[in-house]
């Protein structure tokens, strides 16, 4: 007898946990027309794996989980040849009678794909930027210089088989380095549609994590994994065009190439970026890495190539094949690996919405550092602080469904009473283990 081949059906939750059931695979093309069972509550699950008990659905009701056929991921080879194949397809969760369920996030962000497609006339490229702390228990005391070829190889193994196994997936990945701090690493992958890229978002985590645990080595995407560590964020870039094809951020006849749009979509970002926060940097762990010094994002502003700035105008090249106008885009950086893809980018987009549809402009500072501004006031430096901000932010609540916004509110209420007690490297060393 041989071990039978399963398929898991996913969904990334709003906390950023992907959960699922799985099928034997010979049974795939049933549940591709209806999908699977699954339970609301699910929805309403924390970091301790406990249902926030004011959710409205407690053993209530049923949703399926319906696959989108062209998101699976089927990796059949790795490190280990003994390892099953790592086999998964992406899903929508639904009404039994095929209607949307308004707390899907991956729902949430179709939606506003079609709102700047069919309202705007806007189509979205995007692309995140992952950073992963390896640990590798045999060689924990070896520690190589910062961005170093010594330290690429010492994982050159992991590095060519996770390069490979995202290109067999179509995942598209464009490179991997050694980051600032120890045993820390980047990969990035090519821009796409935003759902798109949110799915990879979720396929770099997995992806990553498979090739790591073939090869007995532990990888975390949190934002500290250890008090005395430098942090990992994830970065998101962001470009536009018409439906003509036409770039819409570049302008080479305004101050730092940026477009009137650009910028209005800018100033919607800067203008909710405290509560954004608590949908972006969601977890308590989040907020030790954005501080000063930090090379991370301090600043509720837009900057010209400058990394502590919440939003940046990021570099373009002016030789080669492609135009600059191609490669301008701006970056998102308040946000780590403990976020929902689905869920922040969509955040994201209803921000620049409302600063498109307001005609939102930012003041000039004369600061190299600082362009466009609005304060110079830091961003939050407490989850709760973040959260409180989204809670009494109406204008930006109203672009949720109630319920989703509703539950995600009280499980980030809930975390922050059951995590006020940990000290720093306690705080660190709880997130490093569940992400």
């Amino acid at each position: 007898m041989k071990p039978i081949s399963l398929t898991t059906l996913i969904t990334t939750d709003l906390i950023g946990i992907t959960r699922g059931r799985s099928i034997p695979t010979t049974d795939l093309d049933k549940y591709l027309q209806t999908g699977c069972g699954w339970v609301p509550a699910n929805c309403a699950l924390t970091v301790e794996n406990h249902l926030v008990e004011t959710n409205p659905w407690g053993s209530h009701g049923d949703l399926r989980l319906l696959p989108s056929k062209t998101s699976r991921i089927r990796l059949t080879t790795g490190p280990n040849r003994n390892c099953s194949p790592l086999d998964y397809i992406h899903c929508d969760m639904i009404q039994t009678d095929g209607s949307q369920w308004n707390c899907c996030p991956r729902t949430l962000l179709k939606n506003e794909i079609e709102f700047y497609r069919t309202n705007l006339g806007i189509e979205l490229n995007v692309a995140f930027e992952h950073e992963f702390t390896l640990i590798d228990h045999e060689k924990s005391n070896q520690i190589h210089p910062s961005f170093s070829l010594s330290a690429q190889r010492e994982q050159s193994q992991f590095a060519s088989w996770l390069i490979s196994s995202l290109r067999d997936t179509n995942n598209q990945p464009e490179m991997f380095l050694s980051e600032f701090g120890p045993n820390q690493y980047e990969i990035t992958c090519s821009p796409s549609d935003p759902l798109t890229a949110a799915d990879r978002a979720i396929n770099i985590r997995q992806i990553t994590r498979e090739i790591a645990r073939q090869l007995n080595l532990n990888v975390t995407f949190s934002p500290h994994p250890s008090a005395d560590l430098l942090s990992n964020g994830l970065h998101l870039h962001v470009s536009m065009k018409d439906i003509h094809g036409k770039q819409l951020f570049y302008d080479k006849d305004r101050p730092y190439n940026l477009s009137l749009i650009g910028e209005y979509w800018s100033a919607g970002i800067i203008h909710h970026l405290g509560s954004l926060c608590a949908i972006t940097a969601p977890t308590p762990v989040s907020y030790l890495r954005l501080k000063p010094n930090s090379w991370s994002s301090t600043y509720a502003c837009l900057g010209y190539r400058n990394r502590e700035t919440a939003l940046r105008i990021c570099p373009f090249v002016e030789f080669g094949s492609k135009t600059v106008d191609e490669q301008f885009n701006i970056e998102y950086r308040p946000m780590d690996s403990t976020c929902s893809p689905h869920l922040s980018l969509a955040s994201l987009l209803f921000a620049g919405r409302y600063g498109i549809q307001n005609k939102l402009q930012l003041s000039t500072q004369n600061n190299d550092s600082l362009v466009y501004q609005q304060n110079l006031n830091e961003l939050p430096k407490t989850l709760e602080e973040s959260v409180e901000n989204l809670r009494h932010n109406q204008i930006f609540l109203n672009y949720f469904p109630k319920t989703l916004i509703d539950i995600y509110l009280a499980i980030k209420t809930e975390e922050i009473s059951s995590t006020k007690h940990f000290d720093e490297q306690s705080l660190c060393e709880y997130y490093s283990k569940i992400y």
